[in-house]
């Protein structure tokens, strides 16, 4: 157990970060799925956007490196030009 108000202090803002990070990470994935199952172009490419954003933000907030997050943006790319057009 933590000793020092110091230390308990880390623990509880970790724990505001922890879940702070969370609600992020699911927002991303549950964008990045909307995108993967998208029916066709013209919806996917709704999707792909709002997909794209959710990455950056999660990339910006320190969730996800940039890295990964361009890494998910190319596939997620790649995927949309896949589909076929309606």
């Amino acid at each position: 157990m933590a000793t020092s108000k110091q230390s308990q202090k880390r623990i509880r803002t970790n724990e505001k970060a922890r879940i702070a990070n969370k609600a992020v990470r699911g927002a991303m994935k549950t964008a990045v799925k909307q995108a993967v199952g998208a029916p066709d172009a013209k919806q996917g490419k709704e999707a792909l956007a709002l997909a794209m954003k959710k990455l950056d933000k999660a990339s910006k907030a320190g969730v996800i490196h940039k890295n990964a997050a361009a890494r998910r943006k190319s596939r997620l790319a790649r995927r949309l030009n896949a589909l076929p057009s309606k």
